[in-house]
């Protein structure tokens, strides 16, 4: 099952709803934080604030940056 998002009110089309940018959105933030989640945990280990920024990151920036970047 493929998961769909759908993000209404947006004014960045005529339509005013968005399928296309939050669902790749949420499947690069996924694919970010398979990687990055770990990698995190293990550096929050020894530099708490530095390890919790890698976590943070698919939230952050990953997410939001995919999502904007496609206005269907």
């Amino acid at each position: 099952m493929i998961p769909i998002c759908v993000q209404c009110g947006t004014g960045g089309n005529p339509c005013r709803c968005k399928v296309v940018g939050p669902t790749l959105g949420l499947v690069a933030f996924v694919a970010a934080g398979i990687v990055e989640w770990p990698v995190g945990a293990l550096v929050y280990i020894f530099k708490h604030a530095k390890g919790r920024r890698i976590m943070g990151h698919p939230a952050t920036h990953v997410y939001p940056k995919v999502s904007r970047s496609i206005p269907i």
